[in-house]
């Protein structure tokens, strides 16, 4: 069976290309995207890598660590950042997992038959300060991620945490958000003030500032 939303994300020590790092140590108190590709020197693979270089800023304020990974050695790992950077137009400073072994890609079921026996499928991990997962998205090889909406689902799960809401379809930051229906119409009413919008009673609409 593989990870489930609200499981713990495993611990493992392995060696990245800013050192060997322990999963648990390296992330306390931080958000992290965690997100496997099938190889160094590959196109898509390059594009991804450079386009989470490029919304470095956007993570940091958000409070989310990158980490990539593959099955490649440290050594392909850092020439490759090489091209990412000459051809993305960026400046690489995330770490990369070198799985080499697989045993993280095994850990976290990265690898799937039905594409490659040897590489990591494009598996997504958003994993909160508690080490719980909170989102699990796996892409095939030829498609490369949606990195707007992955931004978009730390918004609305950061948003969710803080105000104790959930968050409508194509919810985008600034939207209104949902009072879950668990919240009482007397505890909503103490709760969001800035008062809300009942359309049935399970659907309630409310607003936050993010």
């Amino acid at each position: 069976m593989g990870l489930r939303i609200g499981d713990i994300a495993p611990n493992f020590k392995i060696d990245t290309t800013k050192g060997e790092i322990d999963f648990h140590d390296w992330s306390k108190g931080s958000w992290v995207f965690f997100f496997s590709h099938p190889a160094d020197y590959t196109p898509v693979c390059t594009t991804e890598m450079g386009r989470t270089s490029q919304l470095a800023g956007e993570f940091e304020k958000r409070n989310v660590k990158p980490l990539g990974l593959s099955t490649d050695t440290v050594e392909e790992h850092l020439g490759w950042i090489n091209d990412v950077n000459e051809t993305q137009n960026t400046n690489l400073q995330f770490p990369i997992v070198a799985d080499k072994d697989k045993k993280v890609a095994q850990l976290y079921d990265m690898i799937h038959a039905g594409e490659s026996e040897t590489a990591a499928v494009r598996s997504v991990f958003i994993i909160d300060p508690n080490h719980k997962i909170r989102l699990t998205m796996t892409y095939p090889m030829a498609v490369g991620r949606n990195f707007t909406e992955i931004l978009r689902v730390i918004d609305a799960l950061q948003t969710g945490d803080q105000y104790g809401v959930a968050c409508p379809a194509d919810w985008q930051v600034g939207g209104d958000v949902i009072i879950p229906p668990s919240v009482s119409m007397e505890d909503a009413e103490k709760k969001f003030p800035q008062g809300f919008k009942t359309v049935k009673p399970y659907l309630r609409y409310t607003s936050v500032n993010k």
